[in-house]
Protein backbone atom coordinates (compact mmCIF):
# COMPACT_ATOMS: atom_id res chain seq x y z
CA UNK A 1 0.00 0.00 0.00
CA UNK A 2 2.85 2.38 0.74
CA UNK A 3 4.34 1.73 -2.80
CA UNK A 4 1.11 2.30 -4.20
CA UNK A 5 0.76 5.63 -2.38
CA UNK A 6 4.44 6.59 -3.54
CA UNK A 7 3.77 5.58 -6.84
CA UNK A 8 0.29 7.80 -6.76
CA UNK A 9 2.31 11.04 -5.84
CA UNK A 10 4.97 10.58 -8.30
CA UNK A 11 2.52 10.61 -10.78
CA UNK A 12 0.65 13.69 -9.52
CA UNK A 13 3.91 15.54 -8.28
CA UNK A 14 6.51 14.58 -10.80
CA UNK A 15 6.89 14.93 -14.38
CA UNK A 16 9.42 12.54 -15.50
CA UNK A 17 11.75 12.59 -18.20
CA UNK A 18 12.43 9.13 -20.71
CA UNK A 19 14.23 8.39 -23.44
CA UNK A 20 11.74 9.38 -26.38
CA UNK A 21 8.74 10.69 -24.06
CA UNK A 22 7.55 13.12 -21.26
CA UNK A 23 5.21 11.04 -18.53
CA UNK A 24 3.13 12.49 -15.91
CA UNK A 25 2.04 15.43 -18.09
CA UNK A 26 -1.54 15.07 -17.63
CA UNK A 27 -4.31 17.35 -16.34
CA UNK A 28 -4.66 17.82 -12.79
CA UNK A 29 -7.50 20.07 -13.07
CA UNK A 30 -10.36 18.30 -10.93
CA UNK A 31 -9.95 16.21 -7.98
CA UNK A 32 -9.81 13.05 -7.05
CA UNK A 33 -8.23 11.93 -10.51
CA UNK A 34 -5.30 10.06 -8.95
CA UNK A 35 -6.57 7.29 -6.79
CA UNK A 36 -6.01 7.26 -3.24
CA UNK A 37 -4.75 10.44 -3.35
CA UNK A 38 -6.39 12.76 -1.63
CA UNK A 39 -5.89 17.07 -3.74
CA UNK A 40 -9.07 18.70 -3.12
CA UNK A 41 -8.95 22.16 -2.46
CA UNK A 42 -7.53 22.85 1.07
CA UNK A 43 -7.02 26.61 2.27
CA UNK A 44 -4.94 26.12 4.87
CA UNK A 45 -2.64 22.81 3.21
CA UNK A 46 -2.56 25.47 0.52
CA UNK A 47 -1.15 28.52 2.83
CA UNK A 48 1.34 26.07 4.37
CA UNK A 49 2.81 24.99 1.03
CA UNK A 50 3.04 27.83 -0.64
CA UNK A 51 6.02 30.09 -1.03
CA UNK A 52 8.31 32.85 -2.93
CA UNK A 53 12.01 32.49 -2.60
CA UNK A 54 13.78 35.33 -4.23
CA UNK A 55 17.18 33.99 -5.65
CA UNK A 56 18.30 36.74 -7.42
CA UNK A 57 17.85 40.91 -7.31
CA UNK A 58 19.10 43.33 -10.03
CA UNK A 59 18.34 46.67 -11.45
CA UNK A 60 16.65 44.99 -13.91
CA UNK A 61 16.44 40.99 -13.72
CA UNK A 62 14.71 39.41 -10.75
CA UNK A 63 15.11 35.19 -10.45
CA UNK A 64 12.64 33.74 -7.82
CA UNK A 65 10.37 30.26 -7.17
CA UNK A 66 7.19 29.85 -6.56
CA UNK A 67 5.67 27.21 -5.21
CA UNK A 68 3.16 25.45 -4.39
CA UNK A 69 0.33 26.51 -7.17
CA UNK A 70 -0.67 24.88 -10.31
CA UNK A 71 0.52 25.85 -13.66
CA UNK A 72 -2.07 27.66 -14.49
CA UNK A 73 -1.44 30.61 -11.98
CA UNK A 74 1.82 30.58 -12.69
CA UNK A 75 0.97 31.54 -16.04
CA UNK A 76 -1.68 33.92 -15.51
CA UNK A 77 1.01 35.67 -13.20
CA UNK A 78 3.54 35.71 -16.11
CA UNK A 79 0.68 37.11 -18.89
CA UNK A 80 -0.35 39.62 -16.38
CA UNK A 81 3.45 40.24 -16.46
CA UNK A 82 3.49 40.85 -20.37
CA UNK A 83 0.04 41.90 -20.42
CA UNK A 84 -1.65 44.07 -17.78
CA UNK A 85 1.37 45.59 -15.52
CA UNK A 86 0.67 49.46 -16.82
CA UNK A 87 3.58 51.81 -18.08
CA UNK A 88 4.26 54.85 -20.04
CA UNK A 89 4.93 55.07 -23.82
CA UNK A 90 5.08 56.95 -26.99
CA UNK A 91 1.54 57.26 -28.53
CA UNK A 92 1.15 59.80 -30.85
CA UNK A 93 4.44 61.60 -32.40
CA UNK A 94 3.92 64.50 -34.64
CA UNK A 95 6.80 65.30 -37.04
CA UNK A 96 7.13 68.87 -38.22
CA UNK A 97 10.46 68.00 -40.04
CA UNK A 98 12.07 65.25 -40.86
CA UNK A 99 14.66 64.92 -43.92
CA UNK A 100 16.43 61.99 -43.08
CA UNK A 101 16.24 59.07 -45.60
CA UNK A 102 14.11 57.48 -42.70
CA UNK A 103 10.38 57.36 -43.37
CA UNK A 104 7.98 58.70 -40.80
CA UNK A 105 6.14 55.79 -40.42
CA UNK A 106 9.34 54.16 -39.51
CA UNK A 107 11.09 56.65 -37.14
CA UNK A 108 7.35 57.20 -35.79
CA UNK A 109 7.76 53.12 -34.92
CA UNK A 110 11.16 53.52 -33.56
CA UNK A 111 10.39 56.33 -31.35
CA UNK A 112 7.30 54.32 -30.04
CA UNK A 113 9.40 51.53 -29.04
CA UNK A 114 11.86 53.44 -26.68
CA UNK A 115 11.42 52.71 -23.19
CA UNK A 116 10.22 56.08 -21.16
CA UNK A 117 11.24 55.96 -17.47
CA UNK A 118 8.53 57.38 -15.66
CA UNK A 119 5.99 56.08 -12.96
CA UNK A 120 3.00 55.08 -14.64
CA UNK A 121 0.53 54.61 -11.19
CA UNK A 122 1.18 59.00 -10.79
CA UNK A 123 -0.71 59.36 -14.54
CA UNK A 124 -4.20 58.78 -15.24
CA UNK A 125 -5.13 56.76 -18.60
CA UNK A 126 -5.80 58.69 -21.55
CA UNK A 127 -9.64 59.18 -22.58
CA UNK A 128 -10.03 58.10 -26.33
CA UNK A 129 -12.68 60.62 -26.92
CA UNK A 130 -10.33 63.44 -26.64
CA UNK A 131 -8.84 64.98 -30.24
CA UNK A 132 -5.16 64.25 -30.96
CA UNK A 133 -3.43 67.16 -31.87
CA UNK A 134 -0.10 68.59 -30.78
CA UNK A 135 -1.47 71.27 -27.87
CA UNK A 136 -4.21 69.11 -26.69
CA UNK A 137 -2.60 67.44 -23.78
CA UNK A 138 -2.92 67.28 -20.32
CA UNK A 139 -0.65 67.01 -17.14
CA UNK A 140 -2.39 64.06 -15.42
CA UNK A 141 -2.15 61.83 -18.73
CA UNK A 142 0.22 62.78 -20.97
CA UNK A 143 4.39 63.01 -20.91
CA UNK A 144 5.64 65.35 -23.85
CA UNK A 145 8.71 64.79 -25.42
CA UNK A 146 10.88 66.54 -28.00
CA UNK A 147 13.38 65.91 -30.62
CA UNK A 148 14.94 68.65 -32.44
CA UNK A 149 18.43 68.02 -34.30
CA UNK A 150 20.29 68.93 -37.02
CA UNK A 151 23.45 67.57 -38.70
CA UNK A 152 26.37 69.92 -39.73
CA UNK A 153 29.91 69.55 -40.90
CA UNK A 154 32.21 69.58 -38.54
CA UNK A 155 34.91 72.27 -39.50
CA UNK A 156 37.58 71.07 -37.19
CA UNK A 157 37.49 67.91 -38.97
CA UNK A 158 40.55 66.84 -40.56
CA UNK A 159 40.89 67.04 -44.39
CA UNK A 160 42.23 63.20 -44.19
CA UNK A 161 39.48 62.04 -42.20
CA UNK A 162 36.94 59.73 -43.91
CA UNK A 163 35.37 58.84 -40.21
CA UNK A 164 31.57 60.09 -40.17
CA UNK A 165 32.08 60.44 -36.13
CA UNK A 166 34.79 63.05 -37.18
CA UNK A 167 33.09 64.94 -40.55
CA UNK A 168 29.51 65.12 -39.28
CA UNK A 169 28.39 67.05 -36.04
CA UNK A 170 25.12 65.34 -34.66
CA UNK A 171 25.10 62.05 -37.40
CA UNK A 172 23.86 59.93 -34.91
CA UNK A 173 20.74 60.70 -33.70
CA UNK A 174 20.56 58.61 -30.17
CA UNK A 175 17.57 58.47 -27.24
CA UNK A 176 19.49 61.04 -25.05
CA UNK A 177 18.77 63.86 -27.61
CA UNK A 178 14.66 63.13 -26.23
CA UNK A 179 13.99 65.69 -24.20
CA UNK A 180 10.98 66.22 -21.46
CA UNK A 181 8.78 69.03 -22.16
CA UNK A 182 7.10 69.46 -18.96
CA UNK A 183 2.93 70.40 -19.07
CA UNK A 184 1.32 72.26 -16.16
CA UNK A 185 2.82 71.81 -13.10
CA UNK A 186 5.09 68.36 -13.71
CA UNK A 187 8.05 70.41 -13.30
CA UNK A 188 7.01 70.59 -9.73
CA UNK A 189 5.52 67.33 -9.48
CA UNK A 190 8.55 65.17 -10.87
CA UNK A 191 11.17 67.61 -9.59
CA UNK A 192 13.24 64.98 -7.75
CA UNK A 193 12.64 62.51 -10.96
CA UNK A 194 14.12 62.57 -14.43
CA UNK A 195 11.44 61.65 -16.95
CA UNK A 196 12.80 60.45 -20.31
CA UNK A 197 14.33 57.39 -22.24
CA UNK A 198 15.21 54.91 -19.76
CA UNK A 199 19.02 54.16 -22.14
CA UNK A 200 20.59 56.99 -23.36
CA UNK A 201 22.07 55.20 -26.07
CA UNK A 202 19.36 53.92 -28.37
CA UNK A 203 20.17 54.74 -31.78
CA UNK A 204 17.24 56.34 -33.83
CA UNK A 205 18.73 57.44 -36.95
CA UNK A 206 21.48 58.39 -39.22
CA UNK A 207 21.91 62.04 -40.43
CA UNK A 208 24.01 63.99 -43.23
CA UNK A 209 24.96 67.17 -43.46
CA UNK A 210 21.67 69.51 -43.48
CA UNK A 211 19.19 66.90 -42.46
CA UNK A 212 17.15 67.26 -39.26
CA UNK A 213 14.60 65.81 -37.52
CA UNK A 214 11.91 67.96 -35.55
CA UNK A 215 9.14 66.34 -34.03
CA UNK A 216 6.82 66.54 -30.71
CA UNK A 217 5.75 63.13 -29.22
CA UNK A 218 3.19 62.36 -26.30
CA UNK A 219 3.53 59.45 -23.86
CA UNK A 220 0.62 58.05 -22.16
CA UNK A 221 -0.18 55.17 -19.82
CA UNK A 222 -1.67 51.87 -21.40
CA UNK A 223 -1.04 47.87 -21.15
CA UNK A 224 0.87 45.30 -22.82
CA UNK A 225 -2.47 43.63 -24.63
CA UNK A 226 -3.15 47.13 -26.59
CA UNK A 227 0.60 47.20 -27.79
CA UNK A 228 4.08 45.48 -27.01
CA UNK A 229 5.67 48.92 -26.34
CA UNK A 230 3.53 49.22 -23.38
CA UNK A 231 4.78 45.73 -21.70
CA UNK A 232 7.10 46.46 -18.70
CA UNK A 233 9.12 43.51 -19.28
CA UNK A 234 11.80 42.72 -21.60
CA UNK A 235 11.23 38.47 -20.76
CA UNK A 236 8.78 36.79 -18.53
CA UNK A 237 9.58 33.22 -18.32
CA UNK A 238 9.05 30.43 -15.80
CA UNK A 239 10.45 26.49 -16.21
CA UNK A 240 9.69 23.89 -13.66
CA UNK A 241 12.11 22.70 -10.70
CA UNK A 242 14.68 19.89 -12.62
CA UNK A 243 14.61 16.73 -10.23
CA UNK A 244 17.79 14.68 -10.43
CA UNK A 245 18.17 11.56 -8.11
CA UNK A 246 20.78 8.88 -8.39
CA UNK A 247 19.45 5.00 -7.95
CA UNK A 248 22.60 4.01 -7.62
CA UNK A 249 26.38 4.44 -6.77
CA UNK A 250 28.10 5.92 -9.32
CA UNK A 251 31.88 6.19 -9.66
CA UNK A 252 35.05 6.13 -11.18
CA UNK A 253 35.38 6.96 -15.44
CA UNK A 254 31.12 6.48 -14.49
CA UNK A 255 31.34 9.23 -12.47
CA UNK A 256 33.26 11.46 -14.82
CA UNK A 257 30.87 11.08 -17.40
CA UNK A 258 27.96 10.86 -16.14
CA UNK A 259 29.36 14.71 -14.71
CA UNK A 260 29.83 15.94 -18.34
CA UNK A 261 26.15 14.61 -19.21
CA UNK A 262 24.89 17.69 -17.22
CA UNK A 263 25.23 21.46 -17.26
CA UNK A 264 28.15 22.55 -15.33
CA UNK A 265 27.05 22.66 -11.24
CA UNK A 266 24.65 19.82 -11.27
CA UNK A 267 26.82 16.97 -10.78
CA UNK A 268 30.21 16.72 -8.52
CA UNK A 269 33.03 14.13 -7.94
CA UNK A 270 33.96 13.11 -4.15
CA UNK A 271 36.77 11.59 -2.91
CA UNK A 272 35.36 8.33 -1.12
CA UNK A 273 38.14 6.27 -0.05
CA UNK A 274 40.41 6.63 -3.00
CA UNK A 275 37.61 6.81 -5.27
CA UNK A 276 35.40 9.75 -7.18
CA UNK A 277 31.90 9.36 -6.52
CA UNK A 278 29.11 11.07 -8.55
CA UNK A 279 27.15 13.46 -6.79
CA UNK A 280 24.10 15.73 -7.27
CA UNK A 281 25.02 19.25 -5.65
CA UNK A 282 22.58 21.85 -7.52
CA UNK A 283 20.00 20.41 -10.06
CA UNK A 284 18.18 23.85 -11.00
CA UNK A 285 20.93 24.40 -12.84
CA UNK A 286 20.13 21.59 -15.21
CA UNK A 287 18.89 22.53 -18.60
CA UNK A 288 17.25 18.74 -19.08
CA UNK A 289 19.33 17.70 -22.58
CA UNK A 290 18.58 14.51 -21.48
CA UNK A 291 22.29 13.64 -22.48
CA UNK A 292 23.04 10.39 -20.07
CA UNK A 293 20.10 8.89 -21.46
CA UNK A 294 22.91 8.03 -25.04
CA UNK A 295 25.14 5.91 -22.44
CA UNK A 296 23.35 2.63 -21.89
CA UNK A 297 25.55 2.47 -18.49
CA UNK A 298 23.97 5.25 -17.04
CA UNK A 299 20.30 5.77 -18.28
CA UNK A 300 19.33 3.58 -15.39
CA UNK A 301 21.29 5.01 -12.71
CA UNK A 302 19.41 8.26 -12.82
CA UNK A 303 16.12 9.31 -12.59
CA UNK A 304 15.03 12.54 -14.24
CA UNK A 305 12.29 14.81 -13.98
CA UNK A 306 10.56 18.09 -12.92
CA UNK A 307 8.69 19.12 -9.65
CA UNK A 308 5.32 20.05 -10.87
CA UNK A 309 4.25 22.69 -8.67
CA UNK A 310 7.56 24.53 -8.08
CA UNK A 311 8.33 27.08 -11.05
CA UNK A 312 11.36 28.93 -11.67
CA UNK A 313 10.20 32.67 -12.79
CA UNK A 314 12.58 34.99 -14.58
CA UNK A 315 11.55 38.46 -15.08
CA UNK A 316 13.65 41.21 -16.74
CA UNK A 317 12.10 44.43 -16.73
CA UNK A 318 12.78 46.89 -19.70
CA UNK A 319 13.63 49.49 -17.11
CA UNK A 320 10.93 51.23 -16.66
CA UNK A 321 9.91 49.67 -13.30
CA UNK A 322 12.05 47.45 -10.80
CA UNK A 323 11.19 44.03 -11.19
CA UNK A 324 10.55 43.66 -7.50
CA UNK A 325 7.78 46.35 -8.13
CA UNK A 326 6.36 44.48 -11.08
CA UNK A 327 5.99 41.83 -8.90
CA UNK A 328 4.22 43.16 -6.55
CA UNK A 329 1.60 44.82 -9.05
CA UNK A 330 1.49 41.72 -10.80
CA UNK A 331 -0.40 39.91 -7.86
CA UNK A 332 -2.34 43.22 -7.08
CA UNK A 333 -3.66 42.83 -10.90
CA UNK A 334 -4.33 39.04 -9.96
CA UNK A 335 -6.40 39.56 -6.77
CA UNK A 336 -8.40 42.48 -8.72
CA UNK A 337 -9.34 39.58 -11.41
CA UNK A 338 -10.03 37.38 -8.79
CA UNK A 339 -11.84 39.92 -6.94
CA UNK A 340 -14.36 40.72 -9.79
CA UNK A 341 -14.76 37.12 -10.74
CA UNK A 342 -16.14 36.95 -6.91
CA UNK A 343 -18.40 40.44 -7.41
CA UNK A 344 -20.15 38.57 -10.38
CA UNK A 345 -20.53 35.76 -8.64
CA UNK A 346 -22.32 37.54 -5.64
CA UNK A 347 -24.11 39.31 -8.39
CA UNK A 348 -25.84 35.84 -9.52
CA UNK A 349 -29.21 35.02 -8.68
CA UNK A 350 -29.23 32.61 -5.20
CA UNK A 351 -30.86 29.95 -7.21
CA UNK A 352 -30.38 28.61 -10.63
CA UNK A 353 -26.78 31.05 -11.23
CA UNK A 354 -25.29 31.25 -14.55
CA UNK A 355 -22.39 32.93 -16.38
Amino acid sequence: MADFTRNVEEVRNRVILGDFNVRNVHTTDFPGNYPGYDDTWNMRKFQKGFRIDIEELTENLMVFDMVGIDAAIANAFRRILLAEVPTMAIEKVFIYNNTSIIQDEVLAQRLGLVPIKADPFLFEYRSTDKESTEEDVSEIDTIKLSLKIKCHRNAKASKDSSDPQELYLNNKVYSRDIKWVPIGNQADVFADSSIGPVHDDILIALLRPGQELDIVMHCVKGIGKDHAKFSPVATASYRLLPEITLLDTVQGEKAERLKRCFSQGVIELEDVNGSKVAKVVNSRLDTCSREFLRHDDLKNLVKFGRVRDHFIFSVESTGILPPNVLLTEGIKVLMAKCQRFLNVLDSLPAQGKTL
